[in-house]
């Protein structure tokens, strides 16, 4: 989904991807701010169930606007269930967004309040589309877990990813990365709020149903240093480090946020 023709900042930034996606003034645009006096707590929302096999994990791919960890979808191993879905969502990746400085980064904020990063586990609609290629636009689509991280402690369970990032430094690069479990990166609480969105960068699809966990988890400065140590420009060009890649939140425009708890 790598394209030059979008960024992160000044003349191809989120404020101009609406020239090339109309889509990005749409009525269900991701992120949001969740304000919590204003979510429905839904009593009907189950909790979610996630079972992530390690062995799925196959490579780390520098994609340009940040780095895939990639999960083989040819199998049912790696499955969201729960919530508002009605059927299994196969995970394809995760990936991590984060900010210039230590107080911003994370794509939705909660009451106003800015994380320093958030982790995204991307997952596609297995039991009704035979790939994520087809997922992708439709509205029932995709389901992602949005976990904000919190400037503190540094975060064992992260550190192998951000070892494995020297090696897909620059775009277009990937390296096997095998063997690891994604559900060490979630919080030890999967309490969520869920809304109906979008893809946050282009093409901007309106086909995600979002889980943004109430708990979030720990990323040390010298961590979020070392993601932005990623660089945007191909092997052989001058370097570009990746500084942020968040875009901003969103208006809701009357659609409802629910709570899990």
């Amino acid at each position: 989904m790598a394209s030059s023709d979008w960024g992160y900042d000044g003349k191809n930034g989120p404020e101009q991807w609406s020239k090339l996606y109309p889509i990005a003034n749409g009525n269900n645009q991701s992120p949001i701010d969740i304000k919590t006096h204003e979510v429905k707590h839904d009593t009907s929302l189950k909790p979610i169930s996630i079972s992530y096999n390690p062995a799925n994990a196959k490579e780390i791919v520098n994609v340009g606007h940040s780095f895939h960890v990639v999960f083989d979808e040819n199998n049912n191993q790696s499955v969201l269930k729960g919530g508002p879905l009605s059927e299994g969502y196969k995970l394809a990746q995760f990936h991590f967004h984060w900010g210039s400085t230590n107080d911003s980064g994370s794509e939705h904020t909660v009451d106003g309040v800015k994380y320093s990063g958030e982790l995204h586990l991307v997952h596609w609609n297995s039991g009704k589309y035979p790939s994520i290629a087809d997922a992708i636009s439709k509205s029932d689509g995709l389901a992602i877990i949005g976990v904000l991280m919190k400037v503190g402690q540094a975060n064992p369970n992260l550190q192998k990813i951000l070892d494995a990032i020297n090696a897909v430094k620059t775009k277009g690069k990937r390296a096997p990365f095998t063997n690891f479990d994604p559900s060490t990166l979630l919080p030890a609480s999967l309490d969520y709020w869920t809304y109906a969105g979008s893809l946050t960068h282009p093409p901007l699809h309106e086909s995600v149903t979002w889980f943004i966990c109430k708990d979030s988890i720990s990323v040390s400065p010298e961590q979020l240093s070392q993601f932005r140590s990623l660089l945007s420009n191909a092997e052989g060009e001058t370097a570009v480090p990746i500084l942020h890649n968040n875009r901003p939140p969103q208006p809701l425009k009357g659609r409802t946020v629910k709570a899990s708890f």
